[in-house]
């Protein structure tokens, strides 16, 4: 099976912690960071989860302690890196220009010559020390763990690099080029989906003599391309390079979003992630991030292209934060058969039919099944659901809608029932009722007399291995839309045994679906019906009609014996102590639990990349 790998490695692969502990003196060891489907640190205490079979996957190395770790992911696996490098004389001003993209003048006269380019010193190397949350024990965290990727410069006291490099992060620190001395940094902004992070170095002595790089335009096929950054085997800075062999849009595997990305035959290895990709005239025209892992493909890199990096940076100097990249949120279908089109009322090869609209998507309000869009923003679609790309090439339809950014109007030509109209809708980033990134960093949680209720996660499901969830649940989790704003599956993680719950405590990853009669919404929702209930049991109705009842005071009176036993610092996560305040924007359910396509962020469900 293909595997897309984001390598997050240290200087070797070893099977244990004991093995890499006799190679490194410090606590927590450094991976070289080019990640693997998310970073995490190895659980000790934990058996390796297994994976499915009979998916396609994509995944990144992560290496803590020289224990090597998996997670399994949608979309392509995160972090590789690049090398290349380029370099000339460039004024020393390039630093003021802020961060808007610049195609002007090249940096380099000479490509060849790469230990006398100067700008060569504007990548850096970036350690991190992370410490991700424990979804299993949502009230801690995981053992502490370190690795390092690249960075680079780009004006105005800015770095970028790539998200996974920094997730979690607890401390940031980076390293010029021949300078032994780190510097603490600071993270500005992370950009989940397209996997960039924006990074502030305050200490002014990290600037003194240095030039940030320059953007280039998007290259075309067989361009030279030259990849610099900080991998394995070795301290100092590498070089490698290549050529462009596609570009198209491509799944993200740290984001599990489909943008615009470059594909590479320049070797990239753990450690790269972060480091910019060159052209010959030494201008930067992506950021390196994942590597395709495969028997049966060989050198297959891929780059963050320009055009999505000034997305990421104009989108974080317009809001002050970044906010994501919008999509129509429907789920298309190919027109290539004519009998097809002809029933539809479609007079020619064009348009792609919609199957499905999100509820909680704007578009929901002037889209419906059945309808077929033939055209974006006065832009032809075809009934292959692609678009015109430069002069003679098409791209996936996908890439319009991530040009747009999140609040911007789109106009949609559409034929109903063989009746050609224009609608317009706003764009605005996919709302699932799975995340795949838990905003905050540590997932929310509430006990009630024992039992841990959480809402159901991505970072959940590959920690606790899909084998111990149920079909059911997975269903869910892989096919289900949200209904409404907020809206989340809540499931009992496991039961802390005590004698209020005695004959209970078997239950485990299992949704609730009531409280004494009352729909729950989310987490948020169910710790105010607790809070709020006066009646004397609490019944919880869980799925397939089981049935959980607790004395409400017996319950209340055993929290804090049950803290005590487990080491519990609180009955709840911090964020639900917040009031809960009631939305009206609950869309009624239509009577099925979950479609017949998987939930990406990809708008055509066909083909979509999951994890294995």
């Amino acid at each position: 099976m293909a595997c897309v790998a984001a390598l997050v490695a240290s200087p070797a692969l070893l099977p244990f912690p004991s093995t890499a502990s006799s190679a490194a003196s410090s606590s927590s060891s450094s991976s070289s960071c080019s990640c693997r489907l998310r970073l995490r640190p190895a659980v000790v205490a934990r058996a390796p989860r297994q994976q499915p079979r009979g998916r396609r996957a994509l995944r990144r190395f992560d290496e803590v302690e020289g224990v090597s770790n998996s997670k399994k992911r949608r979309g392509i696996g995160g972090g590789g890196g690049g090398g290349s490098a380029g370099g000339s004389q460039a004024s020393s001003s390039r630093r003021d220009k802020g961060l808007a993209v610049d195609f002007k003048e090249s940096q380099v006269a000479e490509f060849d010559d790469l230990e006398e380019d100067t700008f060569l010193n504007a990548v850096v190397k970036v350690y991190c020390t992370h410490i991700a949350p424990d979804y299993g024990l949502p009230w801690q965290k995981q053992r502490q763990h370190s690795s390092s990727g690249s960075a680079f410069m780009i004006g105005d006291g800015k770095l970028l690099t790539n998200a996974h490099c920094v997730e979690h992060d607890t401390q940031v620190k980076v390293k010029r080029r021949g300078d032994d001395k780190k510097y603490i940094a600071k993270v500005l902004a992370r950009g989940i989906e397209c996997d960039l992070a924006l990074l502030s170095v305050e200490n002014e002595e990290f600037w003194k003599g240095t030039e940030a790089l320059q953007f280039g335009r998007l290259p075309c096929l067989q361009d030279s391309v030259t990849v610099v950054g900080y991998p394995l085997g070795g301290d100092t800075i590498s070089v490698t390079k290549g050529v462009v062999s596609r570009i198209e849009v491509t799944p993200y595997a740290h984001g599990t979003s489909d943008l615009l990305g470059i594909q590479i035959d320049a070797a990239i290895n753990p450690g790269n992630s972060g480091g910019p990709a060159f052209n010959e005239q030494g201008e930067c025209i992506g950021v390196a991030f994942q590597v395709y892992r495969s028997d049966e493909a060989e050198n297959i890199g891929y780059v963050i292209p320009t055009t999505v990096v000034s997305h990421f940076l104009n989108d974080y100097q317009k809001n002050g934060k970044y906010t994501g990249f919008p999509c129509l949120g429907v789920l298309l279908q190919k027109l290539e058969n004519p009998a097809l089109r002809e029933s539809l009322k479609v007079p020619s090869s064009e348009g792609v039919l919609v199957r499905r609209v999100e509820p909680t998507a704007p578009a929901s309000s002037v889209l419906r099944k059945g309808d077929v869009i033939v055209s974006f923003d006065g832009i032809a679609v075809g009934c292959e659901a692609t678009v015109p790309f430069r002069s003679t090439e098409r791209i996936a339809f996908r890439y319009l809608t991530s040009q747009k950014y999140a609040g911007d109007i789109a106009q949609l030509g559409i034929i109903r029932d063989g009746n050609s109209m224009k609608v317009q809708t706003i764009l605005q980033p996919r709302k699932h009722l799975v995340p795949f990134h838990v905003d905050g960093g540590q997932p929310s949680y509430l006990i009630v007399a024992g039992l841990v209720f959480t809402p159901l996660t991505e970072p959940f499901i590959e920690e606790e291995c899909e084998d111990t969830l149920g079909l059911k649940l997975l269903a869910k989790a892989r096919y289900s839309l949200a209904t409404f704003e907020g809206e989340q599956i809540v499931i009992v993680s496991q039961v802390l045994a005590h004698e209020v719950n005695i004959g209970y405590e078997h239950m485990g990853n299992q949704q609730v679906m009531k409280l004494n009669g009352t729909t729950i919404k989310n987490i948020h929702h169910l710790a105010h019906l607790v809070d709020t209930c006066k009646d004397k049991f609490l019944t919880f109705e869980f799925e397939d009609d089981f049935l959980v009842v607790l004395h409400r005071e017996e319950a209340t009176a055993a929290s804090s014996d049950i803290l005590k036993e487990h080491a519990i610092p609180s009955i709840r996560s911090s964020d639900l102590s917040e009031p809960y305040v009631e939305t009206k924007n609950d869309v009624p359910k239509t009577g099925e639990d979950f479609g017949e396509s998987p939930v990406t962020n990809f708008e055509m469900g066909i083909d979509c990349l999951l994890w294995a």
